[in-house]
């Protein structure tokens, strides 16, 4: 008999586990605790680093422009005429060494363009693009002029998964910051999206300006919708796409986490789409994160593996932390 089904649907936590390796982390958690728990896992992500993992992984590898110019092999996944591109893959800040090593100004989303083309032109008819952690902020201007011209895309569904909500022109304060810009670089980069959201109005007869969600990776989001992309929640499409929902409907306890949760994580991030479907389902949610901020654990129940097990542990065997939080936390409720 099967005490407690549960779910393990993290996101990654980044730079130290995949989403994949920490739901086998709390799935080990949930074995060693006492009982007969049955545990099942559905990695997940938000549409930003991450995705093509949770939908797949990649089966296909394109040489493209990487954000400077210099070229990148850029990994994405062809699936019964479904492509699934993660941005980050061509036009990332990694790729680019970071903030240090970017150039906010001239940073290019031209190889996610190239992807695009690159999907099509082997028969993908649906392409789900991912976006986040971009090295840009170009409005997507780099990606339209390497998918010119735009008639081959008609019959091709282009649906960008974003893990933002930001508006396109105010994607230069809220994170070219982030990609080494300065202050007056990033007015620099408002009044180049001010006059891009312009310019794709009078050409493709779309607004962009309050499309929620366009300012997704520096302004790629509302480039892509200007030409007839479908924006949506990137979580609600990972969740889709891997089961998620119906999943959910046959457990007792989900479990999921991040590196970081903090306020922003119920901002269209995988912790708070978990947290409110379980909600609206009545089913017991638990948090495990490498760090708690913004008393988040009041809202939420929650496992710092920082707090419970100290910082340097915590960061220096994060799945070790995150099956023994798990199998306590099991433990306790069965207490």
């Amino acid at each position: 008999m099967v005490d407690v089904r549960v779910l393990a649907a993290p996101d990654k936590f980044k730079g130290t586990a995949t989403a994949a390796a920490v739901a086998e982390a709390i799935c080990r958690g949930v074995a060693a605790a006492d009982g007969h728990h049955a545990c099942r896992a559905i990695p997940l992500a938000d549409g930003g680093e991450g995705t093509l993992e949770a939908l797949g992984g990649a089966n296909r590898t394109t040489t493209v422009t990487g954000p400077l110019g210099d070229p990148v092999d850029a990994a994405w996944r062809l699936h019964q005429r479904t492509a699934v591109i993660e941005m980050a893959q061509a036009s990332g800040l990694v790729l680019v060494g970071g903030a240090d090593g970017n150039d906010p100004i001239g940073a290019s989303t031209a190889g996610t363009g190239e992807l695009i083309v690159a999907a099509v032109d082997a028969g993908a008819r649906r392409v789900l693009v991912g976006v986040g952690g971009s090295a840009t902020t170009d409005g997507g201007l780099g990606a339209l002029r390497a998918m010119y011209p735009l008639q081959r895309y008609r019959g091709v569904d282009l649906v960008v998964a974003c893990d933002v909500r930001t508006r396109f022109v105010d994607a230069a304060e809220v994170f070219a910051p982030q990609k080494g810009a300065s202050a007056a670089q990033v007015e620099l980069l408002r009044r180049r999206l001010e006059r891009l959201a312009d310019s794709y109005a009078g050409d493709y007869g779309v607004d962009v300006r309050d499309l929620e969600g366009s300012g997704a990776a520096g302004g790629l989001a509302g480039g892509l919708a200007a030409v007839g992309a479908e924006l949506v929640s990137g979580f609600d499409l990972v969740a889709d796409e891997t089961g998620f929902f119906e999943a959910l409907e046959t457990v007792d306890l989900v479990i999921t986490g991040e590196g970081f949760v903090d306020a922003e994580s119920f901002d269209g991030k995988v912790v708070g789409g978990v947290a409110d479907t379980a909600a609206e389902l009545g089913v017991e949610v638990l948090v495990v994160a490498g760090q708690v901020f913004d008393g988040v654990d009041a809202r939420v129940p929650t496992v710092s593996l920082a707090q419970r097990f100290g910082l340097d542990e915590a960061m220096a065997d994060p799945l070790g932390c995150v099956e023994r939080a798990v199998a306590d936390a099991l433990a306790g409720r069965a207490g």
